[in-house]
């Protein structure tokens, strides 16, 4: 499914096709972060660069330009 987020870094908004089942992410969004499920959990087949732009809205792009590199691998 197409997600679109913007980035705490750039200010941008960002759209990523993420392999996700529709309802369960629209689930995940809409719970209250103190019920939800860590994410890596609800999500265990996506990589952690997809897990962090779901949570924040950055990309893996914006990680390299940030930090030299991606942290997540």
């Amino acid at each position: 499914m197409l997600i679109t987020k913007l980035s705490p870094l750039s200010n941008k908004e960002n759209t990523i096709d993420v392999p996700v089942d529709a309802e369960q992410y629209r689930k995940w969004t809409n719970t209250d972060y103190r019920y939800r499920r860590y994410i890596q959990d609800e999500f265990p087949t996506l990589s952690a660069d997809l897990r962090e732009f779901i949570k924040t809205g950055i990309t893996p792009d914006e990680w390299n330009d940030l930090f030299g590199k991606n942290p997540f691998k």
